[in-house]
């Protein structure tokens, strides 16, 4: 199978994520540093074993984990890496990747996400059902019916209260010891987007803030085949998203002023 080249090439530090906090009103940050050589190693492991459930022998892989997947229709997704201190001043390095592996929200030896994928799953079973078979009603009718513009419109409404919903399950922490909901900490105002909360820095900083952890460093790089609009392209790093980070990582990030 075809990979691109891993960038490995050493640049100066950078911002990797920030945020405006608008309890405190500081923009809080958080650089590179050490964890983009962690990120090579991991890309280096990744394309050795190509599986991500590097916590299970050979023998026990479980193909769902295969990075096939990733080269795949699915394409690829963002890793990320977090150096940070205990309470002992020892390092500890965690892992994240972004969202759901392959339809699964956990794996050993990965940070786990900002909600319960019990409760989830419960939540977005029955209407998502719901959902596509309005769908599949919809494809059938002519585009200039009034029955199918009816459809159109409950179908936006149930994806409405459904994203709502989902919303409401996601917590964070941050290093002042606050918790906040998603609605909380979200500094925007122009609403909230799908996948807000599931990308890797904010599972790293959720876990660390939970753990007593104090981050030093963060980064994070996109593996497997490019994004549909290009923008994301094998073994190359990038910043936190603007659109679905940037406006919760002001909160996550409060009370880690150097």
């Amino acid at each position: 199978m075809l990979r691109r080249d891993i960038i490995t090439e050493d640049i100066e530090p950078q911002i990797s994520c920030s945020g405006y906090c608008s309890l405190c009103k500081k923009e809080h940050y958080l650089y590179e540093g050490d964890a983009r050589r962690h990120c090579v190693e991991l890309m280096k492991t990744l394309e050795r074993k190509q599986r991500i459930d590097l916590m299970s022998p050979n023998d026990e892989a479980d193909p769902r984990f295969s990075t096939d997947y990733l080269f795949g229709k699915a394409r690829g997704q963002m890793f990320g890496v977090m150096v940070c201190e205990d309470q002992d001043g020892s390092k500890v390095m965690l892992r994240a990747f972004s969202g759901q592996y392959n339809g699964v929200w956990e794996v050993d030896g990965w940070v786990a996400p900002l909600l319960n994928a019990n409760e989830f799953d419960l939540i977005s079973c029955d209407i998502d059902k719901k959902i596509k078979g309005l769908g599949k009603q919809i494809d059938l009718l002519d585009k200039s019916s009034s029955k199918r513009l009816q459809l159109i419109k409950e179908r936006r409404a149930l994806s409405k209260r459904l994203m709502k919903d989902i919303h409401s399950l996601y917590q964070l922490n941050n290093f002042k010891q606050d918790t906040g909901s998603l609605f909380e900490a979200f500094y925007n105002d122009n609403g909230i987007p799908t996948g807000t909360g599931d990308c890797c820095a904010p599972k790293l900083l959720n876990y660390a803030a939970q753990n007593n952890l104090t981050p030093l460093s963060v980064a994070e790089f996109y593996y497997g085949r490019e994004n549909r609009s290009g923008t994301r392209l094998h073994g190359q790093f990038y910043p936190s998203c603007e659109e679905k980070c940037q406006p919760i990582l002001g909160f996550m990030l409060c009370g880690l002023d150097w």
